[in-house]
């Protein structure tokens, strides 16, 4: 099982001081996940102000940093439509990204994401296919895409448990039915699901994710301290 840690996402320090931002900050977490046996890094890099960003010039400093911190480890990016609205800037600005950036999550419920996602597989970077829901699943089956994709991701966003996880089966229905056969998936909730999702995913022998980009909050509720402590309860966490 892959347990990818997924280290600041869209959260700032209002939301919990120890949240990485800068290049330095995420070296360092990374470097600490990686030592407790995580496979893979994802990442959402910040402009001067702390926005999140797709710009080059912002994104190599993050992804240069985490590469020296901890080199031959897989690094991600997000490629968000929150980030960058407009579809055309968005290709733009992706078409000057480098393979330094060793894949990056496509959500294919957003426009523009099969334009997203072949522009990425061009350019040499890994696509994980984001599904939040149904129609997403639809999407990357009608995009012909699925086999290519690094990682099918199962990302249900249903804020509790029970609908994530219906959601997550009506999800696998419909690859089924479009007759994927891409063995790598990865499961993992948001906030309210997300140790619930963690545990299904090792239920299910699925890969999984953990990070602030996930969840501020161990299982009892107390607030997280770090990354790693996150990475640590995850390890042994069966729900």
């Amino acid at each position: 099982m892959l347990l990818k840690a997924a280290i600041n996402g869209g959260r700032s320090v209002i939301d919990n001081p120890p949240v990485p931002i800068t290049p330095e900050q995420l070296a360092k977490d990374a470097k600490a996940v990686i030592a407790l046996g995580v496979g893979a890094i994802h990442l959402h890099p910040r402009n001067t102000d702390g926005s999140e960003s797709l710009l080059w010039s912002d994104i190599e400093p993050a992804i240069a940093a985490v590469n020296e911190a901890c080199p031959g480890i897989p690094v991600g990016i997000s490629t968000g439509d929150w980030i960058e609205p407009n579809v055309d800037k968005r290709l733009n600005l992706i078409s000057t990204w480098q393979n330094t950036v060793s894949f990056a999550s496509v959500n294919f419920h957003e426009p523009g994401a099969e334009r997203v996602a072949r522009l990425l597989m061009k350019r040499g970077i890994g696509v994980e296919a984001g599904l939040f829901t149904r129609q997403a699943a639809e999407n990357l089956v009608k995009s012909g895409l699925a086999e290519d994709c690094l990682r099918i991701m199962f990302e249900p966003i249903d804020s509790e448990p029970a609908d994530s996880l219906n959601t997550v089966q009506h999800i696998e229905k419909i690859l089924d039915r479009g007759k994927v056969a891409n063995p790598s998936r990865l499961l993992h909730g948001f906030n309210s699901t997300c140790w619930h999702m963690l545990a299904e995913a090792k239920r299910r022998g699925y890969d999984s994710r953990i990070g602030f980009e996930d969840t501020l909050f161990l299982p009892d509720g107390a607030p997280a301290e770090s990354n790693s402590q996150l990475v640590q309860l995850a390890n042994r966490f069966e729900g």
